[in-house]
């Protein structure tokens, strides 16, 4: 069916529907253009599009290459908001948690428990008890049920029970409470797909380098097609700047000083492998600046995170070997059997967006969002946090509708569920009979399944015509030959890093970090892609520089110095 009778159009995000996004943006005003393919800009086209608006998403880098694909992985309420007397955020997130776990991508976002160790035995237990009892509470306060168990105390000897690897002088009993965990990237991928399949024109690697102004008014952008070279322009009704870490310089492309600015602070994270340490759950720890979690995360954990100022390149934050330390020394206090540098199979650090203002401190910064009328035909989303995207999004959509002539329905995306979520309950049930009739494992069939829900079929039907595409890339068995093929053809992967570092987890999963699967997969992209064998070795060669200027910049001492060893390594697609 054609594109322009369809109701519903494709959920495909290849290369051809790329070009066809752009030449749809070049073509006619739209009602909305987003700017900038995180998890609130992408959230913000869906919101547009399903209200019926025409709607256009550009992304300078990849779909979550910034803040959306390097965050703790948790959908939660934020228990040290609570502290801070924040209740209205915590309870907003709350909601949103339970409507993700069950509406919107329950093939996404899956439960995850956590103990929380005491150390005081009547005091502290009483403190941090009604604090959980206050969370649970929140979490019935949407009207429906919150999608996880409520907390319980626990003596010592069932937290032991719970992880034998606790050091037995760490604690003296504790609670158990239940949030939420996210593949982060795997989900704005998705969130895009979603918007393009309601009728949104998105597009990445296409880069804003200004505004078009009429008068004082915001009438569209300038837009750089990153892949091709080519310039163009996007006419639009009202622009949403969406950028996140980059919106004071975006805001500088207008010519007006913005009404609030973004502050950028710094959040690493180490993954260790699963047999390190035995426990049946994750961990939340208080520390003198912030909390540290200790996420489950498949086959390995998840530790993290610091809470530091960062003021150096913002497209690639780097860890150094004092913030590795800080994380070590700080899960250390808790383990029977210490951590060392030598169990880190991966790093990766991320800044949050905060509103700046409110504190010198980032820690103490908010994490509410505000949205602005900047200037005429411009509208500005900055703050917040992840699980509250949609929020975010909806009221970004909702002040741009208000500068629009008729009458535009309300959001709907409480309802809207995430491509690949419809039917995942009935294809999780049948999945042996799947594992079945495709000669694959059940432990394969249930790793698709949550990460592409009922669209699985499509990854499968791949390996129906190749069957060598159901083979493990090299040195990182959790994935398939047949993800990096859909990625390119369906995910809107445009090259190597997009495929190692966002649509798969390999670049922080894999002890190599990716360096043996690099050049199959980028023999499997160039199939698809068109890739001649110099683009090819370009793509494996630039990967490669990535890995080990991230290694190198994890041995230094401070950010400078960090900043300089990562900045060394040369990106895919130039985007300064």
């Amino acid at each position: 069916m054609a594109q322009g009778n369809s109701v519903s159009l494709s959920s495909k995000l290849g290369p051809e529907e790329r070009a066809a996004a752009i030449a749809r943006l070049k073509e006619r005003e739209l009602d909305v253009l987003v700017v900038g393919g995180g998890i609130v800009g992408s959230g913000a086209a869906l919101d547009a599009a399903t209200r019926g608006l025409s709607t256009g998403l550009l992304e300078a880098r990849d779909w979550a290459s910034g803040t959306s694909s390097r965050s703790s992985k948790l959908v939660h309420g934020g228990i040290r908001y609570l502290e801070q007397l924040d209740f209205r955020l915590v309870r907003e997130a709350l909601i949103e948690r339970g409507l993700l776990l069950q509406r919107l991508a329950p093939h996404l976002v899956k439960p995850v428990r956590f103990l929380y160790p005491l150390n005081h035995r009547v005091w502290e237990r009483a403190y941090i008890g009604a604090g959980m009892l206050l969370y649970d509470i929140f979490s019935w306060s949407g009207g429906r049920p919150p999608g996880v168990p409520h907390h319980r105390h626990l003596s010592k000897r069932q937290m032991l029970r719970a992880m034998p690897s606790l050091a037995g002088d760490a604690f003296v009993g504790g609670l158990t409470y239940y949030d939420a965990q996210v593949d982060d990237a795997r989900y704005v991928a998705m969130l895009a797909r979603t918007a393009s399949s309601y009728g949104a024109h998105v597009a990445s690697r296409v880069r804003v380098e200004g505004f078009i102004k009429v008068g004082e008014r915001v009438v569209g952008v300038h837009a750089h097609d990153l892949e091709t070279g080519e310039k163009f322009d996007v006419r639009a009704k009202q622009v949403v700047n969406a950028t996140g870490v980059w919106t004071d310089e975006t805001q500088a492309m207008v010519g007006e000083r913005g009404q609030f600015k973004v502050r950028a602070s710094k959040g690493i994270h180490l993954v260790v492998p699963r047999d390190r340490f035995q426990s049946t759950t994750g961990v939340i720890l208080r520390t003198e600046k912030s909390v540290l979690f200790v996420i489950p995360w498949g086959r390995h954990w998840i530790i993290g995170t610091t809470d530091t100022d960062w003021h150096l390149d913002k497209a690639h934050p780097a860890a150094t070997a004092a913030d590795i330390d800080y994380v070590l020394e700080h899960v250390n206090k808790i383990l029977a059997v210490p951590l060392t540098r030598e169990d880190v199979e991966g790093v990766y650090a991320g800044l949050r967006p905060l509103l700046a203002g409110e504190s010198e401190q980032t820690s103490k910064l908010s994490r509410e969002h505000l949205v602005a009328h900047s200037v005429p035909g411009l509208v500005v989303i900055a703050g917040g946090k992840w699980t509250t995207y949609r929020v975010m999004a909806k009221d970004a959509i909702d002040a741009a509708v208000s500068a629009l002539d008729g009458k535009i329905p309300e959001s709907t995306t409480q309802d809207i569920a995430l491509l690949g979520a419809e039917g995942y309950q009935a294809a999780w049930n049948k999945r042996r009979k799947i594992a079945r009739a495709f000669g694959v494992h059940t432990v394969r069939i249930e790793h698709l399944l949550n990460r592409y829900g009922v669209l699985t079929d499509e990854i499968l039907d791949l390996i129906k015509a190749r069957p060598e595409l159901a083979e493990p890339l090299p040195d990182a068995d959790d994935y398939i030959k047949a993800e990096v093929v859909y990625a390119a053809t369906h995910e809107g992967a445009l090259h190597l890093e997009d495929v190692l570092a966002r649509r798969t987890r390999i670049s922080i999963e894999a002890w190599d970090r990716g360096v043996s699967a690099a050049p199959v997969a980028a023999a499997l992209m160039a199939e698809v892609l068109g890739w001649d064998e110099a683009q090819t070795e370009r793509e494996v060669n630039t990967y490669l520089k990535r890995v080990q200027a991230e290694r190198e910049s994890q041995l230094q001492p401070d950010d400078e110095s960090a900043d300089r060893v990562r900045l060394e390594a040369p990106d895919i697609v130039a985007t300064a």
